[in-house]
């Protein structure tokens, strides 16, 4: 019998500040990305990306536009739905921690230089 392969569902944002956007590195999977994460069981998308970003950066913020869905297949070959918001910074400042190492402060043009992945490239490239 073959298990049920369960889609994904994660939310994230493009933390925006002084026309700068963060891009954090994951040591776990070496990697740049924006921030993100699995929601929670019973967690709006919403209340995953803002719990997401303050987890991963320090950051709190408010949510801005939804931005178009990002769509791929996550490292074990799941099907992988991301929900991002465009973000502006309310307080916090970022500190090193378990799932993000570092974090820069970058032009749009130097993070999708910058990101490992596709996907989040072409997310911050229609930004423009």
């Amino acid at each position: 019998m073959t298990g049920v392969v369960r889609q994904v569902h994660a939310a994230g944002g493009i933390v925006e500040r002084d026309g700068l956007i963060a891009v954090v590195h994951r040591p776990r999977y070496d990697d740049w990305s924006l921030p993100k994460g699995k929601l929670d069981r019973g967690e709006s998308s919403q209340e995953a990306a803002l719990r997401e970003v303050r987890e991963e950066t320090g950051l709190v913020c408010e949510l801005g536009a939804e931005l178009e869905q990002v769509r791929y297949r996550d490292l074990r070959g799941r099907p992988k739905t991301v929900r991002y918001w465009r973000m502006t910074v309310l307080e916090g400042e970022f500190a090193a921690n378990e799932e993000v190492d570092e974090l820069r402060w970058l032009t749009p043009a130097d993070a999708a230089a910058l990101l490992t992945y596709q996907h989040d490239r072409e997310l911050v490239q229609a930004l423009a």
